[in-house]
């Protein structure tokens, strides 16, 4: 039975992952940080299965005591602080977390590993976002990369430091270069999820209005749960590299809000949007569209959910959970 450690367990992509390889026959052990992690109840309640161990991106200590404890084949490293906005306002946090908690990991595994460097193989959750301000369109493996948000150096620190253990230590160490991908685990502080539960809400007459920033911001959006099995693919071919995962197809928010709307019978999202200045990133990316050629020849990976589906799937969820909660309060 081969055994799998997942950093960011609680995440939306934790979550699937940790679905995929337990229906894989893996063995799944989660890391897990703090005692009284407020998020551990959702993963247990998902995936019982899942083995949690308490552990600390920023204390290489409590790493390698885990590494110790999972034995695994594989290390998945999806652990981060992934709210683009949330960087500029605690650059550090984000630095040591994403970045530095990269090295962390790393060497855990390096050290956990021995002499056989390679025998246990390692997944870096690297993004679209360190493409920032694109230098070509669209973004493949090989465009050089101009981040532009505090998250995003992080992630460009991680992302090299990672190549940079592949070629100095011989490590099975693979970075997966994906582009924005949701789901109805998608925190609420992220703009796909935000749109669709106010779309939920404003069809109730729950709430009266959506705030937002740059409505022509575009993306290339996809569905989580079809992204993590492009990284178990990763770590399943003999040579470790990095891969750009995406959709190929980019979209608006404005789009975003029509798909979302309609899918609750506004076909006029207008008078319920307004303007919210403090949403305008510092620093806006350019147009992220990915160019997947290279996993689609590789890995036999093409994403299965188109961006309608995917947006009709996320407000379809918010309904069914507001129907359970006013099921309760009744």
């Amino acid at each position: 039975m081969p055994r799998a450690l997942i950093t960011g367990i609680t995440g939306q992509d934790g979550l699937y992952l940790s679905e995929l390889l337990l229906a894989k026959g893996y063995e799944v052990y989660g890391l897990i940080r703090g005692q009284n992690n407020p998020k551990q109840a959702v993963v247990e309640r998902i995936v019982p299965d899942v083995q949690l161990i308490s552990g600390d991106l920023t204390d290489l200590p409590s790493l390698q005591r885990a590494m110790g404890e999972a034995r695994p084949d594989e290390v998945y490293n999806l652990g981060a602080i992934s709210y683009v906005a949330y960087s500029w306002d605690n650059p550090a946090v984000t630095t040591q977390v994403t970045g530095q908690g990269v090295l962390n990991m790393l060497e855990a595994t390096r050290t956990y590993a021995g002499d056989d460097v390679s025998s246990v193989r390692f997944y870096q959750a690297s993004s679209s976002e360190m493409f920032g301000k694109a230098q070509e369109v669209p973004q493949r493996e090989t465009t050089l990369l101009w981040p532009r948000s505090p998250y995003a150096v992080a992630k460009v620190f991680g992302h090299y430091l990672t190549i940079n253990y592949r070629e100095s230590y011989g490590m099975h160490a693979t970075c997966g270069m994906l582009f924005n991908h949701e789901s109805p685990r998608r925190g609420a502080e992220f703009v796909t999820r935000k749109v669709c539960m106010a779309a939920a809400r404003i069809s109730l007459g729950l709430q009266d209005s959506l705030g937002l920033g740059n409505l022509e911001a575009r993306r290339d959006w996809g569905f989580a749960g079809d992204y993590v099995e492009a990284m178990w693919r990763m770590l399943q071919q003999p040579q470790p590299d990095n891969y750009v995962i995406a959709t190929g197809v980019t979209h608006s928010i404005r789009d975003l809000l029509d798909v979302a709307f309609d899918a609750v019978g506004i076909e006029d999202w207008t008078p319920y949007v307004r303007h919210d200045e403090s949403q305008i990133r510092p620093a806006e990316v350019d147009h992220l569209i990915g160019d997947a050629s290279k996993a689609q020849e590789v890995l036999g990976w093409t994403p299965t959910v188109t961006f309608e589906e995917l947006v009709q799937m996320m407000v379809a969820a918010e309904l069914d959970e507001l129907a359970v909660t006013r099921s309760l309060v009744e």
